[in-house]
Protein backbone atom coordinates (compact mmCIF):
# COMPACT_ATOMS: atom_id res chain seq x y z
CA UNK A 1 0.00 0.00 0.00
CA UNK A 2 1.20 3.40 -0.49
CA UNK A 3 2.97 4.87 2.54
CA UNK A 4 2.48 8.81 1.67
CA UNK A 5 -1.34 9.31 2.35
CA UNK A 6 -1.74 13.16 3.92
CA UNK A 7 -2.62 11.58 7.67
CA UNK A 8 0.70 9.94 7.35
CA UNK A 9 2.88 13.11 6.20
CA UNK A 10 1.48 15.24 8.68
CA UNK A 11 2.40 12.57 11.66
CA UNK A 12 5.98 11.78 9.91
CA UNK A 13 6.64 15.55 9.61
CA UNK A 14 5.40 16.36 13.81
CA UNK A 15 7.70 13.44 14.67
CA UNK A 16 10.02 14.26 13.02
CA UNK A 17 10.54 17.81 14.68
CA UNK A 18 10.10 16.12 17.99
CA UNK A 19 13.26 13.71 17.50
CA UNK A 20 15.00 16.33 15.85
CA UNK A 21 14.89 18.74 18.84
CA UNK A 22 15.45 16.05 21.59
CA UNK A 23 18.75 14.83 19.32
CA UNK A 24 19.92 18.25 19.03
CA UNK A 25 19.96 18.50 23.36
CA UNK A 26 21.03 15.41 24.22
CA UNK A 27 24.01 14.45 21.18
CA UNK A 28 25.08 18.67 20.78
CA UNK A 29 27.24 17.85 23.72
CA UNK A 30 29.42 15.19 22.56
CA UNK A 31 30.37 16.18 19.13
CA UNK A 32 32.54 18.71 20.56
CA UNK A 33 33.20 22.10 19.09
CA UNK A 34 31.52 21.13 15.57
CA UNK A 35 27.81 21.37 17.57
CA UNK A 36 28.03 23.34 20.78
CA UNK A 37 24.85 23.03 22.11
CA UNK A 38 21.05 23.59 21.58
CA UNK A 39 20.97 27.49 21.04
CA UNK A 40 23.33 27.67 18.33
CA UNK A 41 22.60 24.39 16.68
CA UNK A 42 20.39 25.00 12.98
CA UNK A 43 18.07 21.99 12.52
CA UNK A 44 15.66 22.71 9.38
CA UNK A 45 16.11 20.02 6.79
CA UNK A 46 13.48 20.40 4.52
CA UNK A 47 10.34 18.02 4.86
CA UNK A 48 10.17 15.28 2.48
CA UNK A 49 13.79 15.08 2.42
CA UNK A 50 14.58 11.26 1.65
CA UNK A 51 14.95 10.47 -2.28
CA UNK A 52 16.34 6.93 -4.03
CA UNK A 53 19.07 6.22 -6.25
CA UNK A 54 17.58 4.78 -9.45
CA UNK A 55 20.26 3.01 -9.75
CA UNK A 56 19.91 0.31 -7.05
CA UNK A 57 16.60 -0.64 -9.11
CA UNK A 58 18.08 -0.68 -12.54
CA UNK A 59 17.09 -4.43 -13.38
CA UNK A 60 13.13 -3.18 -12.80
CA UNK A 61 14.05 0.44 -14.73
CA UNK A 62 15.26 -1.21 -17.64
CA UNK A 63 12.23 -2.98 -18.35
CA UNK A 64 9.92 -0.70 -17.27
CA UNK A 65 11.07 2.72 -16.27
CA UNK A 66 7.43 4.37 -15.76
CA UNK A 67 6.39 1.63 -13.75
CA UNK A 68 9.10 1.87 -11.27
CA UNK A 69 9.10 5.27 -10.71
CA UNK A 70 5.53 4.84 -10.00
CA UNK A 71 6.18 2.14 -7.67
CA UNK A 72 8.99 4.04 -5.74
CA UNK A 73 6.64 6.67 -5.42
CA UNK A 74 4.21 4.44 -4.13
CA UNK A 75 6.82 3.01 -1.69
CA UNK A 76 6.38 6.45 -0.43
CA UNK A 77 10.38 7.78 -1.86
CA UNK A 78 9.91 11.74 -2.56
CA UNK A 79 12.20 11.86 -5.20
CA UNK A 80 14.76 10.04 -7.44
CA UNK A 81 18.31 10.87 -8.58
CA UNK A 82 19.11 9.37 -11.68
CA UNK A 83 22.74 7.67 -12.98
CA UNK A 84 25.34 7.37 -15.26
CA UNK A 85 24.63 10.41 -17.82
CA UNK A 86 27.07 11.50 -20.22
CA UNK A 87 25.74 14.87 -21.68
CA UNK A 88 23.97 12.72 -24.56
CA UNK A 89 20.63 13.91 -25.89
CA UNK A 90 18.61 11.08 -24.59
CA UNK A 91 18.43 10.35 -20.69
CA UNK A 92 18.39 6.71 -20.50
CA UNK A 93 18.08 4.33 -23.45
CA UNK A 94 15.56 6.65 -25.48
CA UNK A 95 13.98 8.56 -22.78
CA UNK A 96 14.73 12.36 -22.79
CA UNK A 97 14.55 14.51 -20.10
CA UNK A 98 11.42 15.79 -21.02
CA UNK A 99 9.96 11.81 -20.95
CA UNK A 100 11.40 11.44 -17.74
CA UNK A 101 9.86 14.41 -15.98
CA UNK A 102 6.66 13.72 -17.29
CA UNK A 103 6.79 10.30 -15.70
CA UNK A 104 7.94 12.38 -12.25
CA UNK A 105 5.15 15.19 -12.34
CA UNK A 106 2.77 12.28 -12.99
CA UNK A 107 4.02 10.35 -10.25
CA UNK A 108 4.41 13.43 -7.55
CA UNK A 109 8.20 12.45 -7.73
CA UNK A 110 11.09 15.05 -7.34
CA UNK A 111 14.66 14.97 -9.24
CA UNK A 112 17.12 15.34 -5.94
CA UNK A 113 20.32 14.95 -8.07
CA UNK A 114 21.77 13.04 -11.21
CA UNK A 115 25.10 10.90 -11.42
CA UNK A 116 27.31 12.24 -14.14
CA UNK A 117 29.99 10.62 -16.32
CA UNK A 118 33.23 13.04 -16.43
CA UNK A 119 32.43 13.81 -20.29
CA UNK A 120 29.46 15.41 -19.51
CA UNK A 121 31.31 18.45 -17.57
CA UNK A 122 33.46 18.62 -20.88
CA UNK A 123 32.88 22.17 -22.80
CA UNK A 124 31.05 20.84 -25.57
CA UNK A 125 28.55 19.02 -23.27
CA UNK A 126 27.59 21.36 -20.29
CA UNK A 127 25.24 23.50 -22.15
CA UNK A 128 23.18 20.35 -22.74
CA UNK A 129 24.04 18.61 -18.90
CA UNK A 130 22.42 21.92 -17.32
CA UNK A 131 19.38 22.24 -19.69
CA UNK A 132 18.94 18.32 -19.25
CA UNK A 133 19.09 19.28 -15.25
CA UNK A 134 17.02 21.69 -15.27
CA UNK A 135 14.38 20.05 -17.61
CA UNK A 136 14.52 17.90 -14.77
CA UNK A 137 14.10 20.06 -12.15
CA UNK A 138 17.69 18.63 -10.29
CA UNK A 139 19.52 20.94 -8.65
CA UNK A 140 22.64 18.76 -8.44
CA UNK A 141 24.91 17.53 -10.91
CA UNK A 142 27.44 15.17 -9.34
CA UNK A 143 29.83 13.43 -11.07
CA UNK A 144 29.56 10.34 -9.87
CA UNK A 145 33.34 8.77 -10.10
CA UNK A 146 36.93 9.76 -11.13
CA UNK A 147 38.78 6.66 -10.32
CA UNK A 148 42.01 7.01 -12.09
CA UNK A 149 41.86 11.28 -11.21
CA UNK A 150 41.46 10.38 -7.55
CA UNK A 151 44.74 8.69 -7.63
CA UNK A 152 47.47 11.45 -7.82
CA UNK A 153 47.88 14.33 -6.33
CA UNK A 154 48.46 15.36 -10.38
CA UNK A 155 45.01 14.02 -11.16
CA UNK A 156 43.19 15.11 -8.09
CA UNK A 157 44.56 18.95 -8.44
CA UNK A 158 43.44 18.93 -12.86
CA UNK A 159 39.34 17.14 -11.38
CA UNK A 160 39.50 20.00 -8.60
CA UNK A 161 39.92 22.46 -11.52
CA UNK A 162 37.24 20.88 -13.91
CA UNK A 163 34.76 21.10 -10.78
CA UNK A 164 35.68 24.53 -9.91
CA UNK A 165 35.44 25.69 -12.91
CA UNK A 166 32.00 23.73 -13.40
CA UNK A 167 31.01 25.66 -10.10
CA UNK A 168 31.15 29.13 -11.15
CA UNK A 169 29.78 28.67 -14.98
CA UNK A 170 26.62 26.94 -13.45
CA UNK A 171 26.21 29.16 -10.63
CA UNK A 172 24.19 31.49 -13.23
CA UNK A 173 21.68 29.01 -13.43
CA UNK A 174 21.29 28.11 -9.93
CA UNK A 175 22.80 24.63 -10.18
CA UNK A 176 25.99 22.90 -8.42
CA UNK A 177 28.06 20.25 -8.93
CA UNK A 178 29.29 17.80 -6.41
CA UNK A 179 31.44 14.83 -6.65
CA UNK A 180 30.54 11.41 -5.06
CA UNK A 181 32.34 9.32 -2.83
CA UNK A 182 33.59 5.81 -3.68
CA UNK A 183 35.43 3.07 -1.61
CA UNK A 184 39.08 4.47 -3.97
CA UNK A 185 38.79 7.68 -2.33
CA UNK A 186 39.43 7.13 0.84
CA UNK A 187 43.21 5.28 -0.42
CA UNK A 188 46.07 7.76 1.31
CA UNK A 189 47.96 10.01 -0.57
CA UNK A 190 51.03 10.98 1.44
CA UNK A 191 48.89 10.10 5.12
CA UNK A 192 45.51 11.77 3.58
CA UNK A 193 42.94 10.43 2.36
CA UNK A 194 42.87 11.36 -1.36
CA UNK A 195 39.09 12.80 -0.51
CA UNK A 196 40.78 15.41 1.60
CA UNK A 197 42.95 16.62 -0.96
CA UNK A 198 40.47 16.96 -3.44
CA UNK A 199 37.79 19.03 -0.88
CA UNK A 200 40.38 21.16 0.57
CA UNK A 201 40.96 21.80 -3.25
CA UNK A 202 37.48 22.56 -4.06
CA UNK A 203 34.74 25.91 -4.02
CA UNK A 204 32.67 26.01 -1.18
CA UNK A 205 29.57 25.59 -3.64
CA UNK A 206 30.78 22.31 -4.90
CA UNK A 207 28.80 19.34 -2.95
CA UNK A 208 30.20 16.74 -1.23
CA UNK A 209 28.20 13.85 -2.07
CA UNK A 210 29.49 11.41 0.74
CA UNK A 211 28.24 8.04 0.32
CA UNK A 212 27.97 6.54 4.13
CA UNK A 213 28.42 2.92 3.13
CA UNK A 214 31.12 3.48 0.53
CA UNK A 215 33.19 5.39 2.32
CA UNK A 216 33.42 2.85 5.39
CA UNK A 217 33.98 0.04 2.89
CA UNK A 218 36.95 1.79 1.80
CA UNK A 219 38.26 2.23 5.10
CA UNK A 220 37.42 6.10 5.58
CA UNK A 221 35.36 8.08 8.07
CA UNK A 222 32.07 9.25 6.87
CA UNK A 223 31.59 11.62 10.68
CA UNK A 224 35.04 12.88 10.26
CA UNK A 225 34.67 13.99 6.54
CA UNK A 226 31.52 15.67 7.65
CA UNK A 227 33.08 17.40 10.33
CA UNK A 228 36.02 18.46 8.61
CA UNK A 229 34.23 19.85 5.47
CA UNK A 230 30.64 21.63 7.38
CA UNK A 231 27.83 23.11 5.14
CA UNK A 232 29.28 21.08 2.36
CA UNK A 233 26.82 17.70 2.15
CA UNK A 234 23.70 19.38 0.58
CA UNK A 235 22.59 15.51 -0.58
CA UNK A 236 23.93 12.45 1.11
CA UNK A 237 23.84 8.48 -0.15
CA UNK A 238 22.78 6.62 3.06
CA UNK A 239 23.29 2.59 3.02
CA UNK A 240 23.22 0.41 5.99
CA UNK A 241 26.95 -1.02 6.23
CA UNK A 242 27.62 -4.13 8.68
CA UNK A 243 26.38 -2.95 11.91
CA UNK A 244 25.78 0.71 10.88
CA UNK A 245 22.41 0.37 10.68
CA UNK A 246 19.90 3.27 10.35
CA UNK A 247 19.09 2.54 13.99
CA UNK A 248 22.83 2.68 15.11
CA UNK A 249 24.35 4.90 16.99
CA UNK A 250 26.45 5.62 14.16
CA UNK A 251 24.15 6.58 12.01
CA UNK A 252 22.18 8.87 14.73
CA UNK A 253 25.21 10.95 15.17
CA UNK A 254 25.62 10.91 11.07
CA UNK A 255 21.85 11.95 10.98
CA UNK A 256 22.65 14.90 13.83
CA UNK A 257 25.30 16.41 11.60
CA UNK A 258 23.44 16.40 8.86
CA UNK A 259 20.58 18.07 9.81
CA UNK A 260 22.86 20.67 11.73
CA UNK A 261 26.29 21.73 10.07
CA UNK A 262 25.85 20.18 6.99
CA UNK A 263 23.19 21.79 5.59
CA UNK A 264 21.39 18.49 4.09
CA UNK A 265 18.97 19.09 1.49
CA UNK A 266 18.40 15.30 0.89
CA UNK A 267 18.64 12.04 1.89
CA UNK A 268 19.66 9.61 -1.29
CA UNK A 269 18.83 6.02 -0.18
CA UNK A 270 20.98 3.66 -2.12
CA UNK A 271 20.31 -0.21 -1.10
CA UNK A 272 18.49 -2.63 -3.75
CA UNK A 273 18.11 -6.39 -4.33
CA UNK A 274 20.50 -8.55 -6.37
CA UNK A 275 21.36 -6.73 -9.79
CA UNK A 276 18.86 -4.02 -8.92
CA UNK A 277 15.71 -6.49 -8.96
CA UNK A 278 12.89 -6.09 -6.47
CA UNK A 279 11.72 -3.32 -4.33
CA UNK A 280 11.74 -5.46 -0.93
CA UNK A 281 15.03 -3.79 0.32
CA UNK A 282 14.13 0.09 -0.47
CA UNK A 283 10.39 -0.33 1.28
CA UNK A 284 12.43 -1.29 3.93
CA UNK A 285 14.82 1.12 4.24
CA UNK A 286 12.41 3.72 4.05
CA UNK A 287 9.96 1.82 6.88
CA UNK A 288 13.06 1.87 8.99
CA UNK A 289 14.04 5.30 8.44
CA UNK A 290 10.12 6.35 9.01
CA UNK A 291 10.61 4.41 12.03
CA UNK A 292 13.24 7.34 13.09
CA UNK A 293 11.07 9.98 12.30
CA UNK A 294 12.91 10.72 8.73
Amino acid sequence: MPRDTAHDDVMRSTRRKFIRAGLGCVAGFSLGPVLSGCKTMKIDPPADSIGFQVYTVRGEFSRDVPGTLKRLAEIGYKAVEFWDYGGTPKVYKDYTAQDLRKFLDDFGLKCCGMHLQLKALDKENLARTVETNQTLGSEFLNLAAAKKEMGTEGGIAGLADILNRTATEIKKDKLAVGYHAHPFDFEKIKSRFAWELLFEKLLPEVNMQMDVGNCLSGNGDPVAMLKEFPGRTRTIHIKEHKDKTFESDYYKEVFLLCETVSHTKWYIVEMGGTLGNGFKVPEEALEKLHRLGK
